[in-house]
């Protein structure tokens, strides 16, 4: 299609011209919804005959819901991997967004989304920072910037059009990446009608007619390819200004209520998404897992000269530290079953070599020490506690992530992006010139870990064998001394 002038992406040029009930408001039409909620449900659309529509609220006065409706709603999505091995590149246009409502300018059709009569579902992502109480919203009147008190006064005007009928009640499933991301909107939505005082029997018909969702989502939207726009423009042969680029893998759990497998055919696609009584176990598994193999493998990773983590797992040393430090150290302390971690697992591997994304291990050194409290500690700890032993691997994670924080290794400056008290108590460590000093107020330091981890046994001495081997011998052959050290 060089040189020549393509159209704009619309329903009738893209023979998608079905008007599809509004069975959804979406609070959030980033790369993130696009990527994420809306593909699902044009998934469901197109091969499990769903048939629901998307109305697309902006959240922001500063939005760009008129872009989505200069294409009549449409947009395309680049989906881009790696998949049990094999490479994935894909496009395909989503159609399920049906109308995106400035409420800002156009509050009355926002208000009118309460009398549709087969709505049934909120989904929102308004960034963690979305779900909060701003006591500023001290009237019912609106518009209104907060998400919560704009979710308020959609459910009231919802309650009045149907006299507080209960089958008119909504299930709201939040994305925002919050623990009881749900519970937490909902008991937010309820100060909002206090405050308000929209009355007792709403504030009970909330409560009793509409069932909110704890959630745990991930993928990796990258969004609108600005790097390399040329070469996705390319691939179309019309015009796209709202075009999306995800990574294949999705993950969406979703803690079930009021039976909502019967209301979103989920188990019709070929997704991993799951409708389950306790959320728990699966953020567990994405923490220690997917977080925790970012954090543990970091400090080997970066003292080993490995810049990406593509780089890094397909490096084979690196990479097979990672996998048998996951399944070997990490998976079995998680009380999951063991086949659905190894698949996990193998899923997250393949996120990590993904070609088409850049991921650098300096980002992931941002608040290192915190992390490795969070993501890795606890399966330090955890291995300890059922084996009566080391884990070794997760034991040289932690040396290295020691002399990580002494700020150069050879030549080579090292990425430290932390607190400044992190920092600068490392600096005052590393000024003794003794390994086992060192290790001592390391592990000693409870601003870092929240414990005494001198008192584990045996774990000071294996640090500092480790650490004299790193400095002496390199990463890689460290490594290999100290794993035949203990054996």
């Amino acid at each position: 299609m060089e040189n020549q002038i393509k159209q704009k992406l619309s329903r009738e040029l893209n023979n998608s011209q079905e008007k599809l009930p509004i069975k959804i408001v979406q609070f959030g039409g980033g790369n993130f919804m696009r990527g994420f909620t809306d593909y699902v449900i044009d998934k469901l659309n197109k091969e499990a005959g769903f048939n629901a529509g998307i109305v697309n609220v902006q959240p922001t006065p500063n939005g760009s819901v008129h872009k989505l409706e200069e294409q009549d709603n449409l947009y395309t999505l680049f989906t881009r991997g790696i998949k049990k091995g094999e490479i994935i590149d894909e496009k395909q246009v989503i159609s399920a967004i049906q109308k995106s409502i400035n409420p800002y300018t156009n509050y009355d059709e926002f208000l009118a989304l309460a009398k549709e009569e087969e709505l049934e579902f909120i989904f929102s992502n308004t960034t963690e920072t979305g779900i909060a109480y701003d006591e500023i919203e001290n009237n019912y009147q609106g518009p209104h910037k907060n998400f919560p008190a704009k979710l308020t006064v959609l459910l009231y005007e919802r309650f009045k059009q149907f006299n507080g009928a209960a089958d008119k009640g909504l299930r709201i499933i939040p994305c925002e990446l919050i623990e009881d991301n749900a519970f937490v909107l909902r008991d937010i939505t309820i100060k909002y009608a206090q405050l308000w005082n929209l009355g007792d029997e709403f504030v009970q018909w909330i409560t009793q007619n509409n069932y909110f969702h704890n959630t745990l989502v991930d993928r990796i939207v990258p969004g609108y390819p600005k790097d390399d726009v040329e070469s996705y423009e390319n691939q179309l042969d019309y015009e796209d200004q709202m075009m999306v680029v995800s990574e294949t893998f999705l993950l969406w759990v979703i803690q079930d209520a009021g039976n909502l497998k019967t209301r979103i055919p989920f188990d019709q696609i070929n997704e991993q998404i799951l409708v389950v009584d306790d959320i728990q176990p699966y953020r567990l598994r994405k923490v220690r897992i997917l977080n925790g193999g970012h954090t543990l493998m970091l400090a080997p990773a970066v003292l080993s000269g490995k810049e990406t983590v593509k780089e890094s797992i397909y490096d084979a040393f690196i990479g097979k530290f990672l996998s048998e430090t996951i399944f070997n150290e990490v998976n079995p302390t998680l009380g999951l079953d063991i086949n659905e971690l190894k698949e996990f697992a193998e899923e997250v591997f393949d996120r990590f070599r993904n070609p088409f994304i850049k991921h650098y291990q300096a980002s992931i050194a941002l608040y290192f020490v915190s992390k490795f409290k969070v993501r890795v500690l606890p399966s330090l700890l955890g291995y300890i506690e059922i084996n009566k032993k080391l884990p070794l691997n997760l034991t040289f994670s932690l040396a290295s992530l020691i002399r990580f924080y002494q700020g150069s290794f050879g030549e080579r400056s090292l990425p430290i992006n932390d607190e400044e008290a992190i920092v600068a108590k490392f600096k005052e460590i590393w000024a003794n010139e003794d390994y086992e000093k060192v290790v001592e107020l390391s592990l000693s330091e409870t601003t870092f870990w929240e414990t005494d981890l001198t008192k584990v046994e045996g774990l000071k001495d294996a640090v500092v064998k480790a650490l004299w081997e790193i400095d002496r011998n390199g990463v890689e052959t460290a490594y290999n001394n100290f794993i035949q050290f203990y054996s």
